[in-house]
């Protein structure tokens, strides 16, 4: 049986942890070659070490993606790499808090410029490829895209437009290109580990969720997966929350209807 993603290439941005470097290895064991970027060279090697030990082929690159001219530059090294481009992940993140009512245009900004400008820059610039090679958009967004939290004003501005940009682009970009939003809930990152660093404070956080569990960064890859696999081929536009159910759920209070 051939493997869901064999001959195609991918880049995942964000992919030296968490769900970026989940995705990497599933879409190598998958079949793909993938380009990889993040800040930070070191995970990224990481990650490139595990997929080679695989049998696949991975090119990590230190970008910052909210930099337009190292996104081109980027899908440069891909084409010259590979030779092809087919898949687009745009997962990398910059959060930072602030309350509303003192929010600092900086911050706001800050925000905005990876998750979403990151984004922009990386659709645009693989736009050529991903037209010849009917190729796919998979973008990653937030619960925080759907739901308020305090402190997180901006960066749930920035997830919701994600999922706007996303729908525009399928509508943009239809029959050719499809694009669709995955949409996490928590995970066992680095990001959660560093505000749940405890098995204890995991367990609490875990008991908010329908599913009762953080869930494992693997598990939100092979939904990315799935939406960038021929499997979902009739799907675009298209907004899949991975979260346990937290989405799901309206909390009632005290309220049981329970005989």
């Amino acid at each position: 049986m051939s493997k869901r993603l064999s001959g195609k290439v991918a880049i995942i941005t964000g992919g030296g942890q968490g769900i970026g470097a989940a995705t990497a290895i599933r879409f190598a064991e998958e079949g793909a070659d993938v380009v990889i970027c993040g800040r930070r060279i070191e995970p990224l090697q990481s990650v490139a070490k595990q997929i080679e030990e695989l049998g696949g082929r991975c090119l990590p690159l230190s970008v910052d993606v909210s930099k337009e001219d190292a996104v081109k530059q980027m899908v440069v090294d891909c084409i010259a790499r590979f030779g092809r481009l087919d898949i687009v992940v745009n997962n990398a993140v910059l959060m930072v808090p602030a309350m509303l009512a003192n929010h600092s245009a900086k911050r706001w900004h800050q925000n905005f410029q990876v998750s979403l400008d990151g984004a922009m820059y990386l659709m645009r610039e693989a736009y050529p490829q991903l037209e010849m090679n009917s190729g796919t958009v998979v973008n990653v967004s937030s619960v925080c895209g759907l739901a308020g939290s305090p402190g997180t004003a901006a960066y749930s501005a920035a997830k919701a437009a994600m999922i706007a940009l996303s729908r525009n682009a399928a509508i943009e970009w239809a029959p050719k290109i499809r694009c669709n939003v995955v949409v996490p809930g928590a995970f066992l990152t680095p990001a959660m580990t560093s505000v749940n660093p405890d098995e204890e404070s995991q367990a609490k956080t875990g008991r908010t969720i329908p599913l009762k569990r953080i869930g494992d960064p693997r598990e939100c890859a092979n939904a990315i997966l799935f939406l960038a696999s021929e499997e979902s081929s009739y799907i675009t536009g298209a907004v899949l929350p991975v979260d346990g159910g937290r989405m799901a759920e309206l909390n009632t209070g005290s309220a049981s209807w329970e005989e």
